[in-house]
Parts: structure tokens; sequence; C-alpha cells
């Protein structure tokens, strides 16, 4: 959070330049879930607020990267879904970055509860890549390593996407990519949040994002390594 407080989404909505209201209510969210859980497990009582709850107490009873996982990217996807209309308010570069954001959670998730999907053959060292606790996670889940620092963003999406660094272009590229489709249905299943379905159209992040322009998600020219992540892990 220090980090979006330093980039300016979090500022307040009358300042200029303005905090984004998505950013805001997607935190609101997050911060909300995780204070009920707390509070029930000291012994609030009454209906939980939602669903996603239930995922929270169930990581409360069994603290562990998966539950984690599945608790934080519900409570992150209900987020997304209850505003999208705020998404649909951010500019196009910033759009592109929610997607981005959003696949990287639901990939790191896959590689401790689904290894086989997230890497195939090398399913093996998956949990221990996506262990939130480790520092190495934070190729997934730092936002500061996905998202420019600056709010407002004010370059056109494919400049961009040409800055990116070459470790997130081999695994955006190389990896996520081919399996966004099978990565989004599987987290619909394991979230018990169908609406997940609806953020993804033949293997293109659809989030505030028009599928005619589904060609940022395809590598213009696919590096060598790109290639050979494609090669030597394929999603079927």
């Amino acid at each position: 959070m220090r980090w979006e407080l330093a980039r300016g989404v979090l500022a307040s909505l009358h300042t200029t330049p303005a905090g984004s209201p998505w950013w805001r209510a997607v935190n609101e969210r997050l911060l909300r879930d995780g204070c009920e859980a707390v509070a029930r497990s000291a012994g609030l009582g009454g209906a939980p607020s939602s669903p996603v709850i239930r995922l929270w107490m169930s990581f409360v009873a069994d603290p562990r990267g998966r539950t984690w996982y599945r608790a934080h990217n519900a409570s992150i996807v209900a987020a997304y879904l209850e505003n999208r209309g705020l998404a649909e308010q951010e500019n196009a570069a910033e759009r592109f970055f929610l997607n981005v954001m959003l696949l990287r959670m639901l990939y790191a998730h896959a590689l401790v509860s689904a290894p086989r999907l997230a890497l195939r053959r090398l399913s093996g060292i998956g949990p221990a890549l996506g262990d939130p606790t480790v520092a190495v996670t934070g190729v997934f889940l730092s936002l500061a390593r996905i998202v420019p620092d600056r709010y407002p963003l004010e370059r056109d999406v494919h400049e961009y996407i040409a800055d990116e660094n070459p470790l997130g272009r081999m695994l955006d590229y190389g990896i996520i990519q081919p399996r966004l489709q099978r990565l989004y249905e599987w987290s619909a299943e394991e979230l018990r949040e169908p609406g997940v379905l609806g953020l993804v159209r033949d293997g293109n992040p659809v989030y505030a994002w028009p599928f005619e322009d589904r060609d940022v998600w395809e590598p213009v020219r696919p590096t060598r390594t790109v290639r050979t992540l494609r090669r030597l892990l394929p999603a079927d």
C-alpha cells in the first residue's frame, strides 16, 4: 500500500492530479474483508457480509499458501467485478495493467494450488515459486514490478509493452499467456466465483478491455526465450 500511496492512486479525488476511484474501491474491499475475518476470529457473530469471508476464515483456521491465495484472490476478484464501471473510467494503459495484475495474481495462486496447470513438467517447483512468504513470489505479486510508478499513465499501451523488462516478458508471454483460458476457468472454480469466466475470452483478458484490441496479449516478435518456453512448457 505504501507503493500505491507513492504512486498517487490513493490520493484524494479532489486533488490535482486526483487519485483513482477504482484503486480506492479495490483496496477498501480487501481491507474490509480482512478486518471482518480478524473480528470474526475474535468472536464477532452474525452472518458474513459475503461468501468470500468463509474463505478468509478457512485461512485463519489453516494459514498456509493455498488458503491465503484463495481468500486474498477471492476478495480481489470480487472487487474487480464490483467496480468494473470504475475501471472503464481509467485510460487504456491503466486498464491494460489492471488485467496484467489480475492474471499474475491468478497465476501465482495456480503455482501453489494447481502446479501442473502452471508449469507442466516443472510442476514440482511450482509451490516453492508461488509461496507467498518468500521473496521470489514478488515477481508475480509485487505491484511495483508490474505497474509503472506514476499515475495517471500518459503513454500509449504499446510503448509500455515494448519497455517491459525481459523477466516480465518471459513470464507473461512465454509461460502465462498460452494457458490464460484454462487459468481463468480453474480460478473461477477454485474461488467459487463464476464471474471470473467473464474476464477472459478465447484466452484474452477482457476486464474493461475490448476483445477487438486483443493484439496486446500476443508478442509482436516473440524472443527466442519466449519461443523456447512455449515449446518446453506447453499449455496442453
